[in-house]
């Protein structure tokens, strides 16, 4: 999983290309003129990327631009406000509009790769509009849950995407932290508003976000990591100042009473909360799923083929597991009983302490060491950027996914992240590691977002798009292509967890439609995931929550890998002898982030100039 979903490439990078600028590039072309529809889009797509960075202070921090002209962006938040919103709605279109007025027949390919991957994402965007609640732009139809909301974003942003170096910095982190009060006031406003519509999360989610707000309101501020944050990470740089204490006193006059204050709303909200999982119970609920799906696996598949999908594909996953369980002599039980007691084996699994936690993470660095050493077989470029493993910070394990990936700044200041969230070390068997490593870091997330950004040919803009069916579909054919280049081949336990992790994600695609489209209730999801591959009940509690919380969003996975495997295979069918890996690797990365049809296009086009 890529980021914290709060700066998604796959969604708020988009949002805010739709939310750029309030003067919209209004360049056209006459029809026929090939250096005038250029020259168009060329400006269009720079003119959107200045504007979204005008528009989005935290973007600018994030790609690590927020210093010389920018820098009064790192002393900045955005607040959620109505207004914002309707700004944003109204931008959003006019792009739409200056796109569709441009000459897109006279588009040499490469600008019409662009041209459709742009307007692709608009009318995604555009489409959530019809819908009058949740996080516009983003099929999220809760503020706040259990994985998401300002009480988790803003401090993880603060920690880790806003960089320290000097007393500005720090400075400018104090500044945001007083915005961050304003930040929660006006998303409590807005969860009022939506709640008087009867958009409520489930019980369970609701309940479970209570209980992490009232863990941060329960520590002292002194005791804050927002207040360790900036003290820290000054002193470290030799800098001199009462930054923690200026922190500590915003944190208790005014972050602790705004988030107080939310906090009560939702706590008054609780004995209205309903138990079922889908959201079919919404105001349009059914139409926010289909939008949903549409969004965010780019494709026109309905939730009855992709549930179709999931289950052919767990019974051939089922097979293959099976087989490779009775090779390790595990032949008792049903697939998911055997990979159940293999994940309970002590010999697999960590200390459950920071001794034990500081272990498996060197083990990790250990694998992404030996898998970089085998990039250079399946790979004509490779990033220059490095990539760093760290925790999931404690305060925020319970709603956090089990893993995801902070993509790095822009000017190569700072590192790409990979996080583990290491709550219990027994959610995590050594078996299961190494394919999240290469999910997470490389050749998966890592690689792909950081040759994106490192690419000179394609457009800045690129850079704020990344849809999720192609960035975690490469995630899990990253898993596959790990096996492919021999990552197992002295470790038939691990190619259990790779191969039970494709399963996972079939998994998704069953109960995620299940809950969504046919009315599963919370508790089925949670029986289909342990049955059907052998999940412990723990993750697959927080699984299924998230699938309750984020409908349509882990069907990217599988159906982004189908797709990857598809049009891999379909290549190489055309191809034959002539076909080359790198080749293929290096083109279909090479743009970056676009729709599932445009990758098509892309891999069409590369055959094309290759037989």
């Amino acid at each position: 999983m890529i980021d914290r979903r709060r700066l998604l490439l796959s969604a708020a990078a988009g949002a805010g290309l739709a939310a750029a600028g309030g003067q919209v590039f209004a360049g056209t072309a006459p029809a026929g003129d090939a250096a005038a529809a250029k020259a168009a889009l060329a400006g269009f797509m720079d003119q959107a990327f200045e504007q979204t960075l005008d528009l989005s202070p935290e973007a600018v921090t994030a790609f690590g631009l927020d210093k010389g002209p920018r820098a009064a962006a790192k002393s900045q938040l955005t607040a959620p406000t109505q207004e914002n919103e309707e700004k944003f709605r109204a931008f959003t279109k006019a792009q739409r509009a200056a796109l569709s007025a441009m000459d897109r027949t006279s588009m040499d390919a490469q600008d019409g790769i662009y041209y459709d991957t742009i307007a692709d994402n608009l009318d995604g965007v555009i489409a959530t509009f019809a819908i009058p609640y949740g996080q516009g732009g983003w099929p999220n139809p809760y503020r706040v849950s259990q994985q998401g909301g300002a009480y988790q974003s803003t401090p993880d942003f603060l920690a880790n995407q806003h960089t320290i170096e000097t007393a500005a910095d720090a400075d400018a982190y104090v500044a945001r932290v007083n915005a961050f009060a304003d930040v929660l006031s006006a998303e409590t406003d807005r969860l009022r508003e939506e709640y008087a519509l009867g958009v409520i999360p489930p019980d369970f989610i609701l309940a479970k976000a209570i209980a992490q707000q009232d863990g941060i309101l329960a520590t002292n501020a002194a005791a804050s990591p927002l207040v360790a944050s900036v003290a820290d990470r000054a002193r470290a740089k030799g800098l001199t100042g009462d930054w923690g204490a200026q922190v500590e006193t915003l944190l208790s006059q005014r972050v602790y009473p705004a988030l107080s204050a939310q906090n009560a709303l939702l706590k008054a909200a609780l004995p209205r909360a309903g138990h079922e999982a889908s959201v079919r119970r919404l105001p349009q609920g059914q139409q926010y799923y289909a939008n949903s799906l549409r969004f965010i696996t780019t494709t026109r598949l309905t939730a009855d083929e992709i549930h179709r999908t999931g289950r052919a594909q767990m019974a051939e996953l089922t097979a293959r597991a099976d087989g490779l369980l009775k090779a390790q002599g595990l032949t008792q039980g049903s697939v998911a009983e055997r990979i159940r007691a293999l994940g309970q084996d002590p010999k697999y699994v960590y200390p459950n302490t920071d001794a034990g936690k500081a272990e498996l993470i060197e083990k990790l660095n250990e694998q992404m060491a030996d898998m970089q050493a085998r990039l250079p077989g399946a790979f004509g470029r490779l990033p220059k950027a490095s990539v760093q493993i760290k925790r999931v910070p404690p305060e925020i394990e319970a709603g956090a996914p089990m893993g995801y990936y902070n993509s790095p700044s822009l000017d190569g200041t700072r590192p790409g992240i990979y996080w583990i969230n290491l709550k219990d070390t027994a959610e995590w068997p050594s078996w299961t590691l190494p394919t999240l490593t290469y999910h997470e870091a490389t050749p998966g997330h890592h690689l792909q977002i950081s040759l994106q950004q490192e690419s000179a040919a394609a457009p800045k803009l690129m850079n704020l798009l990344g849809f999720s069916s192609y960035v975690e579909g490469w995630g899990l054919y990253a898993e596959q292509l790990a096996d492919e280049l021999g990552a197992y081949e002295n470790d038939p336990v691990g190619q259990i967890g790779y191969v039970q992790s494709l399963m996972f994600r079939a998994a998704r695609l069953v109960v995620d439609t299940g809950i969504h489209s046919k009315g599963w209730s919370r508790e089925q999801g949670i029986q289909y995931m342990m049955e059907a591959y052998g999940d412990q009940e723990g993750a697959a509690v927080s699984e299924v929550e998230r699938y309750c919380g984020w409908p349509g969003q882990a069907c990217a996975y599988k159906v982004g890998h189908n797709e990857w495997v598809r049009l891999r295979e379909k290549a190489r069918t055309s191809l034959g002898d002539r076909f080359d890996l790198k080749g293929f690797h290096d083109t279909a990365l090479a743009t970056g982030g676009v729709p599932l049809s445009v990758l098509e296009r892309i891999v069409d086009g590369w055959v094309a100039t290759q037989a």
